[in-house]
């Protein structure tokens, strides 16, 4: 039986031309990503996305946009990955901070040093979220819904009632 995809999100930054990318150490490599993670037990996407740019980077991210949603399926280990990215900003920095582990380091990098890192990439989602963010892809945050147990039988009680 297929597993489930693993639920994640993503800051996507830009400043002046250069994004926020964070290298991180993924099965002995050395891989260049935006500062994404999954989503834990009982959190938002956006708690979720705040929480993993903090930990990943030391910024503070404020998310502005839903930038799109996007199913991948790693061909070398068959695992899915269904990741939600946002745009938005960064501020108090943190430079003192401990990274989340395997986090060597944070860096600003162009769409075009990006792209010759290519191998470097932890995966083809990395250009295809900058390549929509610098098409113009944006919705509004309001596009994203959490609904706990309680409010979503309260939903389904007044559409039946």
């Amino acid at each position: 039986m297929a597993s489930r995809p693993a639920v994640t999100v993503a800051a996507v930054v830009e400043r002046a031309g250069q994004f926020l990318v964070v290298e991180e150490r993924v099965s002995g490599r050395l891989v260049l990503n935006q500062p994404a993670g999954h989503v834990e037990d009982r959190e938002t996407l956006l708690e979720a996305v705040v929480r993993e740019t903090r930990e990943e980077s030391a910024w503070r991210f404020t998310p502005r946009h839903v930038l799109g949603v996007y199913l991948w399926r790693n061909a070398r280990s068959g695992k899915s990955t269904l990741r939600i990215a946002f745009a938005g900003e960064v501020s108090d920095h943190d430079p003192g901070a401990a990274l989340d582990l395997g986090i060597t380091g944070t860096h600003w990098m162009s769409r075009d040093q990006l792209e010759a890192a290519h191998p470097r990439l932890r995966s083809p989602l990395v250009l295809r979220c900058i390549d929509d963010y610098l098409a113009g892809r944006r919705l509004p945050l309001e596009t994203i819904a959490h609904l706990d147990l309680q409010s979503a039988a309260h939903m389904h009680a007044v559409k039946v009632g």
